[in-house]
């Protein structure tokens, strides 16, 4: 059986990570991920008609592959709950170099439904893994402080040394039970 081809679409968004890993997203250039997909600019626009659109459709890929992770590890029955995925997801993350993402205001001030995938991202998960525990309580520390983590990782202002996020990520695994 012959392996799909990747269509135009899929190409330009798997270029425009790659640029966007290689030279930070606030550098991205359509020229740029258009040359790496191997399709003309107006192909690119055709497929995202701004900058803006690429971003957000880049952003939407991301929280679906990290939902995807977050399924794969809890798909084992009695493997990993949903809250331990999402804390050794996060905190494996959080231990890679991110660009910085100055690009993210721009997009905002581009187009501010740029958030909007994020927050409903965010809040379905949040109420998934309310549903899966019995302490909210322990849900909410564990939950605020990966998203600490994760902003500090974002923001490039992580105070914490690799071992003090071991530390914590342990800490939370042991609260999440």
């Amino acid at each position: 059986m012959k392996a799909r081809r990747a269509n135009s679409r899929e190409r330009i968004l798997a270029a425009a990570a790659d640029v966007a890993r290689e030279t930070g997203p606030g550098s991205l250039s359509l020229d740029a991920v258009a040359s790496r997909a191997g399709v003309s600019k107006g192909g690119l626009l055709y497929n995202f008609p701004t900058k803006a659109k690429l971003m957000q459709s880049l952003v939407e890929d991301y929280l679906k592959a990290f939902e995807q992770a977050m399924e794969a590890r809890t798909a084992v029955a009695g493997h990993e709950s949903a809250l331990a995925a999402y804390i050794k997801l996060s905190a494996d993350e959080c231990e890679e170099p991110q660009p910085s993402a100055s690009w993210i205001f721009s997009a905002i001030a581009e187009d501010p439904e740029f958030l909007t995938p994020i927050k409903s991202f965010k809040r379905q998960l949040f109420e998934r893994l309310k549903g899966e525990t019995n302490d909210l309580s322990a849900l909410l520390v564990c939950f605020l402080a990966i998203e600490g983590m994760r902003s500090m990782n974002l923001f490039d202002s992580d105070v914490l040394s690799k071992d003090e996020r071991q530390l914590l990520t342990s800490s939370l695994l042991e609260i999440a039970g």
